[in-house]
């Protein structure tokens, strides 16, 4: 292990010690934490730039590093000194900065997060789309890594998550549980749920809702007798309907809507509230579950109506988020504390991770991106790209006197000169 990684690793162990919920580093600057939700700087030098950066090619797999040279930020997980961290790393006016949540080595129930014991039903449905919505940082996650936690301890299923990054890791207790990170395990999304399908899950997690062939292919799986638990930033049902509807071309929406209609279980609208009386933020949700009047509203379109069946639901577990801070929040009297719940520990059953030098796609740009060669053994992989991505890579390198791109590599010379060939075909065959 590296002197700079063997530094923050003492560091990561001193935070689980005192309870600290959040570490930043910055170059140049004290080490910066966060307990009990206040901010306390530290005295003393912390890490310098170059420390920064050797400590990120220390703990970052190629993948990461490579998505951090082309985003200039980047996110990721790590299991260290016992814990589990979620870390994103950034470009700031001081140089590269990392902001590290401490994350609990249990994963919370329903309970300790002063959620509504109703959202076990979701985590019981057998096959369906339940979507849970919110802003960034709202706890959607959290909120879904409880659910997935309901379905290993009630019941044998196997689950896959497409995540980014992972954050909770689950170990086997009813369900066989894998996890793959966007960027580490699957390149994109869409690749993510065209590959799941080909394993046998019962159970599929979608980290993020975003771009529409991934709503598509989300849908999809929901139809096909597979339950699927996403993520989709909306602010209420009629949104989050909106945004899925908005996924297919015009003269494909009364299927879609007739698709939905039948596959949806139910849809979670979630933010946190501070209540003063506590002392503490608390999620404070709207909850639409799939019943025929909600099923018929979506199908026929009127999504505008979806609000008041939320409110004249009651019977079947509905809540606006009024009536789900005045009958369930108001009258809970065991509110538990984020502290509490989410204070770091050490990881229960810890799992080794490995990433497989057969899968990595980013060995060929090791020297460029490391400043050193793969270790011994790896293999040299070319990520293939389109003549569309190789030109708009190096547009801004040198050009010849022609006006023409100049490849850098074998591999790129042989990719242009095929590009050249298919085109002239088409000219002449044109002409």
């Amino acid at each position: 292990m590296s002197s700079i990684k063997s530094r923050f690793t003492q560091i990561v162990e001193q935070c689980m010690r005192n309870g600290i919920s959040d570490l930043h580093i910055a170059s140049g600057h004290p080490l910066v934490l966060r307990k009990d939700g206040k901010i306390h700087i530290q005295k003393g030098a912390g890490f310098t730039g170059t420390e920064v950066d050797e400590l990120v090619k220390a703990i970052a797999t190629r993948g990461h590093l490579a998505m951090l040279r082309d985003r200039w930020s980047v996110d990721m997980g790590l299991s260290l000194a016992g814990a589990r961290l979620r870390i994103n790393i950034f470009a700031t006016t001081r140089g590269l900065s990392m902001a590290i949540r401490f994350l609990p080595g249990c994963i919370p129930d329903f309970e300790s997060l002063n959620l509504h014991p109703s959202l076990r039903d979701f985590s019981r449905a057998k096959s369906g789309l339940v979507l849970i919505c919110g802003s960034t940082g709202s706890g959607k996650s959290t909120t879904i890594a409880a659910m997935l936690e309901a379905i290993n301890n009630e019941r044998p299923a196997h689950v896959v998550t497409l995540e980014d990054p992972v954050e909770y890791r689950f170990s086997t207790c009813q369900a066989f549980v894998e996890q793959r990170e966007l960027g580490v395990h699957f390149q994109t999304f869409e690749q993510g749920l065209t590959d799941v399908l080909r394993e046998a899950p019962d159970v599929i997690m979608v980290g993020e809702l975003r771009e529409a062939p991934t709503i598509r292919l989300t849908l999809n799986a929901s139809e096909s007798g597979h339950l699927v638990i996403a993520t989709l930033h909306a602010g209420n049902a009629e949104e989050a309907l909106f945004r899925l509807f908005n996924a297919f071309p015009p003269d494909a929406q009364n299927l879609v809507r007739h698709q939905i209609s039948t596959s949806l279980v139910g849809i979670v609208i979630q933010h946190l509230e501070f209540f003063p009386s506590e002392g503490f933020q608390v999620p404070v949700l709207s909850i639409m579950r799939s019943t025929p009047a909600i099923r018929g509203l979506i199908r026929e379109g009127r999504t505008t109506q979806l609000e008041s069946a939320i409110e004249m639901g009651s019977e079947d577990m509905m809540f606006t988020s009024n009536r789900y801070r005045s009958e369930f929040l108001a009258n809970n009297r065991q509110l538990v504390s984020p502290a509490a719940s989410f204070k770091p520990s050490v990881i229960k059953n810890a799992q080794n991770e490995h990433i497989s030098p057969l899968v990595n796609i980013y060995a060929a740009k090791d020297d460029e991106i490391t400043g050193s060669p793969p270790p011994s053994g790896e293999p040299r992989a070319m990520k293939k790209s389109t003549a569309t991505d190789f030109v708009a890579r190096q547009k801004a390198k040198q050009t010849n006197p022609n006006g023409l791109v100049m490849p850098e590599n074998l591999d790129e010379i042989e990719e242009y000169l095929e590009t050249l060939s298919n085109l002239g075909e088409k000219i002449c065959s044109r002409t």
